[in-house]
């Protein structure tokens, strides 16, 4: 692939013409990740689009920001919070996280202080313990900011289903092209069809690039 062609391709697209160090950098590992053992095209694409969702279009591994207003915390933890609780926790990131995060995907109660430690981080943002156990980093959480660790995550749990048990060749393959189903790779369908418009942009900067 020719990168400066890619770049050049992205940089209006989805950048709004300017791109930052950090950016080139973080689209960069992914690129040349792929570039190891070349697949699908296809895959490459919503890989960098799930990436350029999920860490707010800066595509380097960050953190999951928490700081919810209680409106914020009622539209996204509906199941966790009433909204005498919401007004309680709002705008406290680490108290969102542990009641939210309590007694799920591995971790233990509000106490334990285990959603905290088990925020999402990193290119997909995985969380919980038993994610950042699969990765061997659950003593170590802050490790899947790492940028070789953030994009060995993306691929394996992108390429393997090792999120969802759902993966790409599920959606992406000599017979389907299912660019909004794919989102269920992640996390279901939430922002479904705007991701796939993301990974249909990246995709024709590949084809413009190859």
């Amino acid at each position: 692939m020719d990168h400066a062609k890619f770049f050049a391709a992205v940089r209006p697209s989805l950048f709004g013409g300017r791109l930052s160090q950090n950016q080139v950098n973080g689209i960069k590992a992914i690129l040349d990740r792929w570039e190891v053992k070349p697949s699908d095209a296809r895959w490459l694409a919503y890989m960098l689009a799930t990436a350029y969702h999920e860490t707010d279009n800066t595509m380097c591994a960050i953190s999951e920001n928490l700081n919810y207003s209680a409106s914020g915390l009622l539209a996204t933890f509906p199941k966790y919070f009433t909204i005498s609780q919401a007004a309680a926790y709002a705008r406290q990131p680490q108290r969102i996280a542990n009641r939210a995060y309590a007694n799920r995907m591995g971790n233990g109660n509000e106490a334990s202080g285990d959603g905290w430690r088990y925020r999402g981080r990193g290119l997909v943002q995985i969380t919980g313990r038993d994610n950042y156990a699969k990765y061997g980093i659950a003593d170590d959480p802050d490790k899947a900011l790492d940028p070789v660790k953030a994009v060995e995550i993306l691929f394996d749990g992108m390429i393997n289903g090792r999120f969802t048990g759902k993966r790409l060749a599920d959606y992406f393959s000599a017979t389907a092209t299912d660019w909004v189903g794919a989102r269920k790779i992640i996390n279901g369908t939430d922002r479904a069809a705007d991701i796939a418009g993301y990974a249909k942009k990246f995709a024709a900067a590949i084809e413009t690039a190859r």
